[in-house]
């Protein structure tokens, strides 16, 4: 393993190459990794760092939205079949026919969309930034896709009249179990629960803290408690652990782990810097109009 850790940093300083990981990748995945983070902010740091070849330990769409900002760089994908089950519930057509149904409404689509999708929207978003997106377009009908849990979330917060949602859901978060963090809760009233809105309406209601991945490592590492249940995919414990070693983290008992962002392995990043293999492409219409949606985002997070 150590072994494979050392050849893996001496090809990407050979090859010029940066190595990008979500928090939701293997524990080794993001130890061999240049930075960690959501999948906003690591398309962020791909677009500005000097290395013109990106390996993007995550899933498709984020290695595509990678590539969508910098068309110039090789972005490579070490396991090609991680997908995102998610993002693979809508394509192109289905918010073309969307549109045609709602003609005045704008399209907001989060982040964990194909790059097709993001080409049929108005403006993209992560989970961190659609409240202030939602408020910004100030809108009385929105079509919010693909997931539904997300959107709901913000629209009892932005109260849009007519919020339009697709019926798409994260697996890992769709299906947690509520009586299991009912019997934690009961079990010990010091621990607080952090949950990722892509989790159903039933589950936030048992939430002390509702945010994203990003946002339940910063409460938790700035907050005062010494015990945590966290709702989201089991891969962020790696940095939660990290910043905060002195605290307690526990999951809920049906494991919450997504499958394919555990397709990447160590071999595969040493295989895909080795071969350039799995390059991601995005053919350029669909490019530049993609980029006009992450671009929307950007300038109205400013």
């Amino acid at each position: 393993m150590q072994n494979l850790k050392e050849k893996i940093q001496k090809l990407k300083r050979e090859k010029n190459a940066l190595i990008l990981a979500h928090y939701y990748q293997n524990d080794d995945i993001q130890e061999i990794a240049d930075f960690v983070g959501d999948s906003y902010y690591l398309s962020k740091i791909a677009k500005e760092c000097k290395e013109q070849t990106i390996v993007f330990c995550g899933v498709l769409f984020m290695a595509e939205s990678a590539k969508i900002l910098s068309p110039e760089k090789t972005v490579l994908l070490p396991n090609i079949e991680a997908g995102c089950t998610m993002a693979d519930m809508i394509n192109g057509e289905d918010v073309r026919e969307l549109k045609k149904e709602h003609p005045k409404a704008k399209v907001v689509c989060y982040m964990n969309s194909t790059a097709e999708v993001k080409a049929e929207s108005d403006v993209c978003c992560t989970s961190s930034n659609a409240l202030k997106i939602i408020k910004k377009l100030n809108s009385d009908e929105v079509i919010f896709i693909p997931d539904k849990n997300l959107g709901e979330y913000i629209n009892e917060q932005a109260h849009v009249k007519n919020m339009i949602f697709w019926n798409g859901f994260c697996r890992v978060h769709e299906f947690v179990n509520v009586d299991e963090i009912m019997d934690i809760k009961n079990a010990d009233e010091h621990v607080k629960v952090l949950v990722h809105p892509e989790c159903n309406r039933e589950v936030r209601k048992l939430a002390d803290f509702i945010g994203s991945t990003g946002e339940i490592i910063d409460f938790a590492t700035k907050d005062n408690c010494q015990k945590y249940l966290i709702v989201t995919e089991e891969g962020i414990l790696y940095s939660l652990k990290n910043k905060n070693p002195d605290k307690q983290f526990i999951t809920p008992k049906t494991p919450m782990t997504c499958c394919s962002m555990k397709k990447n392995t160590l071999n595969d990043v040493y295989m895909s810097l080795l071969n350039n293999q799995h390059e991601v492409t995005v053919d350029e219409n669909i490019r530049q109009a993609a980029h006009k949606c992450l671009n929307a985002m950007h300038e109205m997070t400013r």
